[in-house]
């Protein structure tokens, strides 16, 4: 009897490893995973892809954070797969990572991307405990930035694929952008998180299908991105040894593609702004 209970258990284990655990792209799926929280960071001329050649067009870095939760009563291991706007203009993806269940670790991943269903996926790293989270990153880059000499326009839409317990949007200024407006406006009253430059939108009880649209505009006369101009302040001899050692992680993280989410590096380049104002 314990032989037969065996090898159901390892079928069923089976199984669970081939079924994805989360489809968010299609409607009325019974997911094994919760949305618990999702927070998006908007980063216009941040840095390029580590793979970009031509530095004509300026980049736009998108940042995914979720967290989820497994209820479903018992360890899960198997493929979430996320949808993203890859319609955009020379879509890229920069970086994929989970994190381990003692959020100690971060773990770059290899992942499958479905253009005609316009989906990410990948297989969880560690097994995902019961009633525990999962936490992951995305990062991807497109061409979208509208540009009428010095004059920029960042469009972004998000609609959401699965209710959302917690969703905000942060817009990142880029280094001596000027004129800045973002519409719809922000509200005045700021929190402990915030930052100068740092322009961000909180909802709860986000529910699928929900659309949420934003329209950045600002103008810039400089053709280096923010990482390239905190490399070269940086890197004058007046600088502390804190601000070296800053600036050596945003080398890596710019030219080898280590994510500036999972990496901590938008931790350097908000103290570095602090700093500067």
């Amino acid at each position: 009897m314990k032989k037969v209970l065996f090898h159901i258990s390892v079928f069923v284990s089976f199984l669970l490893l081939l079924n994805p655990l989360v489809i968010l792209a299609e409607e009325g799926d019974q997911n094994l995973l919760t949305m618990e929280e999702l927070s998006i960071k908007v980063m216009p001329e941040f840095t390029y892809h580590p793979n970009d050649e031509s530095k004509q067009q300026p980049p736009l870095l998108i940042g995914y954070q979720g967290t989820m939760r497994n209820q479903s009563g018992q360890p899960q291991k198997g493929q979430i797969e996320i949808p993203l706007p890859m319609e955009g203009k020379n879509f890229r993806i920069g970086y994929v990572a989970d994190y381990s269940s003692d959020l100690s670790k971060v773990y770059e991943i290899e992942y499958i991307i479905d253009q005609e269903k316009g989906t990410i996926s990948w297989t969880t790293s560690e097994e995902i405990q019961a009633n525990d989270v999962y936490k992951f990153v995305i990062e991807f880059f497109t061409d979208t930035i509208s540009v009428d000499k010095e004059k920029k326009t960042v469009s972004y839409q998000f609609k959401s694929f699965t209710d959302i317990g917690l969703f905000n949007v942060s817009f990142i200024e880029p280094l001596k952008a000027k004129k800045v407006v973002l519409e719809p406006a922000t509200e005045k009253k700021k929190t402990h998180a915030d930052e100068e430059g740092v322009h961000s939108y909180f909802y709860q009880g986000l529910k699928a299908g929900n659309e949420k649209s934003f329209t950045l505009t600002y103008e810039r006369n400089e053709t280096a991105t923010t990482v390239e101009m905190m490399e070269t302040q940086e890197q004058q001899p007046n600088n502390n040894v804190v601000n070296k050692k800053s600036t050596a992680n945003l080398s890596v993280a710019a030219v080898s593609g280590a994510g500036l989410l999972a990496a901590g590096v938008f931790t350097y380049f908000l103290k570095s702004k602090r700093r500067k104002n």
